[in-house]
């Protein structure tokens, strides 16, 4: 399983100064629409799951039916290059390690997630190391809300991921480089890693490690069919 690091997009963090988000901690990915935010959180997902941590993919805009089939494609990539044996017992180990929660129809709210993570803990004793949260709108929440979010990984010990959308349209950047829709909010994010697409090829970009001044070689690029790191 650690040759999956070697294409894992989180290797960008073994350019940074800590290696990773860790607990307590708020990172996100941001990107415009239809770039692959959702993929680049898949691999943030096995990236812990591999490391046999614990997951829980939180989608706001997917079924949870299709957030599966997400992770079933990108399974067979990710598994074609590892050259395993047994497939099945390792899709049996990543799936047993992760829960995907969907809130569509109904609304979705930091006590409600909250609780969902305190029931999972009591009842089928499922701890995450990592929340993902995919498709939440930064453009229609207040800082307040981010803040409730630190407390709940400072809470239960979790790492939490979010995408935010970011628009072609709208070049408000801070002076210390951080893009619209996270350019009022970096302080209370540890991580910041911007998904971008140019002539060259598909890049992560780290834009924010810590408070710590970024090198400019804090960059990776990704194969766009899997997302796979290039070695």
């Amino acid at each position: 399983m650690e040759k999956y690091l070697n294409i894992s997009p989180l290797k960008i963090l073994e350019k940074s100064n800590y290696k990773e988000l860790g607990k307590g901690n708020l990172g996100v990915v941001i990107s415009r629409a239809g770039v692959g935010k959702t993929s680049c959180l898949i691999h943030v997902a096995l990236d812990r799951l591999f490391k046999k941590g614990k997951v829980i993919h939180v989608s706001l805009k997917d079924t949870p039916e299709k957030v599966i089939s997400y992770y079933n494609f990108i399974y067979v990539d990710v598994f074609n290059y590892l050259n395993l044996e047994n497939e099945q017992e390792a899709k049996d180990f990543l799936d047993k390690n992760k829960i995907i929660l969907a809130y569509l129809k109904e609304s979705f709210g930091i006590d409600k997630l909250s609780q969902n993570l305190k029931n999972l803990a009591e009842n089928i004793s499922f701890k995450p190391d990592t929340v993902i949260i995919d498709g939440f709108d930064f453009e229609g929440s207040g800082r307040n809300i981010f803040e409730k979010f630190k407390e709940m990984a400072n809470e239960f010990q979790v790492e939490i991921w979010f995408s935010a959308l970011s628009h072609r349209h709208i070049n408000k950047v801070n002076e210390r480089g951080i893009p619209f829709p996270c350019s009022d909010l970096d302080d209370l994010f540890k991580l910041i890693i911007q998904l971008q697409p140019t002539q060259e090829g598909l890049f992560l970009k780290l834009l924010k490690d810590n408070n710590i001044k970024i090198s400019p070689d804090c960059i990776v690029k990704l194969n766009p069919d899997n997302f796979f790191a290039a070695e």
